[in-house]
This record gives structure tokens, sequence and C-alpha cells, in this order.
């Protein structure tokens, strides 16, 4: 069965009701001053990236339906995200502000959209709060000013985590003036959503000559070395009860686990980097502990049940990553994973219930 969408309206018909609630925890969402911004940053040349170029010189310019629709869609926390919801069997979203969201913006602007973002996002869950939750967007740009937001977000706007588009303008999590964030994530048991975006400019020209800078292959490379980069900082160490969750059954890292174990010891070992230093435990052991994968945009059962095996049935979540993939037909293939009725009901609704506290 083909995964790819005949159009983004166009849902099959005859989707049976499971015994399960269909939660999906990827989901995308922007107010209506987002793309403004976009536009006035690539017009005045404010952030020199060719991906950011690339990608949003195209989103918010192209006379294309997909891009016309996805603009449309994403604003949405009404009628017309509930009417997709239910023509798909979605009974929730966990929403969270499109990638890049505040971290191509300078500091000051990021730090106060932020925290506008968030107040209209927690009045949406409000207005419909058994069909929405939301992430708490932070900039990473004022670590400090981060941290105090999610603090903000979680404890008093009710959200349900904190969504991180990945780097900030080349920037990675495991540098440790980040790592407020992450103090303040597990003080309040709030996961960290590492979602991608465009690999930046001192790694995509080779990506971008072939088309490959976005969901096809770029965005897997650059989010999965930067959690390969969080993984061995010993970010886990200092921060033993931290999760995070990463999309697209995580970036294919599951599928690394045995490699990264050897290969973190013999560099370990060896002493060849001065950079990679020893942590209290191995590359999967993290992976099994501290972060848990979600199906986004990849609703195939062997990948998702080779997910569950090796990093355990409590650790796969369902996702779908509306409005950029909603396709009804995926919604189906994920129902029909082979798996237990048990398993199937932790992978749709009470892993989600369980690690956003929904």
């Amino acid at each position: 069965m083909s995964t790819l969408p005949r159009t983004l309206h166009d849902p099959v018909a005859g989707l049976a009701r499971p015994g399960y609630r269909r939660i999906a925890v990827e989901e995308a969402w922007a107010p209506p001053e987002l793309f403004p911004i976009y536009r006035r940053i690539l017009d005045n040349n404010e952030f020199d990236d060719p991906g950011f170029r690339t990608m949003f010189g195209f989103y918010l310019n192209s006379a294309a339906r997909r891009p016309q629709e996805i603009r449309d869609y994403i604003e949405d926390l009404g009628a017309q995200r509930l009417a997709h919801m239910d023509a798909r069997g979605i009974d929730q979203q966990v929403l969270a502000l499109t990638s890049p969201g505040v971290q191509v913006m300078g500091k000051d602007e990021a730090v106060g959209f932020a925290i506008h973002a968030n107040d209209v996002l927690a009045q949406g869950c409000r207005a419909h709060p058994d069909r929405f939750a939301g992430l708490a967007s932070v900039a990473p740009q004022d670590p400090a000013a981060a941290a105090r937001e999610i603090e903000r977000g979680v404890g008093k706007l009710g959200l349900k985590g904190v969504m991180i588009n990945s780097h900030t303008k080349g920037e990675y999590l495991d540098d440790q003036k980040f790592w407020p964030i992450f103090e303040a994530a597990e003080a309040m048991d709030a996961p960290i959503y590492l979602h991608p975006q465009v690999p930046y400019k001192n790694m995509i020209e080779p990506f971008l000559e072939k088309g490959l800078d976005g969901a096809i292959y770029g965005f897997a490379v650059e989010t999965g070395l930067h959690m390969i980069r969080i993984l061995i900082s010993g970010a886990f160490d200092r921060f033993p009860r931290l999760q995070f969750v990463v999309g697209h059954l995580g970036e294919a890292l599951p599928f690394w686990m045995y490699r990264l174990d050897y290969m973190h010891r013999a560099g370990v070992v060896s002493k060849r980097y001065p950079s990679m230093q020893p942590t209290k435990k191995k590359v999967s052991d993290y992976m099994r502990e501290n972060v848990c994968v979600a199906s986004s945009g990849v609703a195939w059962d062997p990948a998702i049940r080779f997910c569950m095996e090796v990093m355990g049935e409590d650790r796969v979540l369902y996702a779908m990553d509306y409005p950029y993939q909603h396709d009804l037909e995926e919604v189906a293939a994920s129902d029909a994973i082979q798996v237990s009725d048990a398993v199937k009901k932790k992978f749709f609704q009470t892993n989600a219930e369980r690690v956003f506290k929904l």
C-alpha cells in the first residue's frame, strides 16, 4: 500500500474504531504572527542560512497546492483541525510550534515570541482539553530565560513538555551552557521533544545539491547527530531523570545502537578525541532509559516493531506529523502493525499518556 497521499484532503473510507485512543504526539502549529516574522527575516537577510532560506522561501511563497494547504492548516486551532483529526481517526494531538520555531530569531525576539506562542497554545488547549495538549516553546539563545519559560509553561500554563527544534543557529544542546534547560526540564518532569530542522550552513551543501536537505534525509542526519551528541555528553549522568522524545522512529538511532555502543567504547579507550569521555552507562542504556521514539512519518510495521524490540514497548509512541504528513492510509497501516492488542494500546495511547501526563 502506498503511503503517499493523493491529496491532503482525501481520506480513505472505512477506518475501524479500535479499542484505544489514537494520540498523535508530533503535530505542528503556528500562530498567525510567525510566518510574517519569517518573511521579514528572509527579506532582510537577518539569518544567513541557506537551509532556512530554501525551506521557508518555498513554503511561504510557493503557489503549489501542498505549501498552500500547509500554510492554511497549520494556523488553525479549531474546527478545521478537529475535522481533519476526526476524518483520520485521531482522538488527540500533542501540539508544538512548527520548526524552526523561535530558533532562527534574535535572542530578545525569540524569548518574547516563545512566551506569546505558549500563551496562545495553552488557550487553544484549554478550549479543547480532550483533543489538544501542548508543548512549550523556548528560546535556547537565552538558556536562563528558556529555563524560566519551562517552569512557567509547564507549571502555570499546563503544557506537557518542551519542544526544541534541534540546533540553534548551528549550536547543539550538548554544550553545557544550555544545561539550565535540562535542569529545568528534569525538575518539572517535562520531556524534551527534539524535533528536526534543516541542517545548518556548515553541513547542508551536499544535501542541497540533491534535494535531500529536508524530511527525506537531511532532517534525520542533523537531528540524529544532535541526539548522539547529547547521549555521549554526560548529560544523562548529570540529569538521570531527564527524558527526550525523538520523532521519525528516533531518526534511525535505534538501528545504530549496537554500533554506537561499540565505537563509543572504542573511542573512549583509544583517547583519540578529548571531547569523547567515559559515561556511566552505554549509549544503548540511555536510549532505553532516557529516550522515547515516535513513529511520525514512518507508518512501517517492520521498523516500528524493531524499535519496540530493541528499546522496549513502553518507549515507542504514535505520531502523525500533521499537517506536513497526514494520510489516513498511514493511520490504517499503523493500526495493522503485528503486535498484541495490549502493545498496540501502549503504542497509540497509554505511552503518550504516561510520557506527557495527559
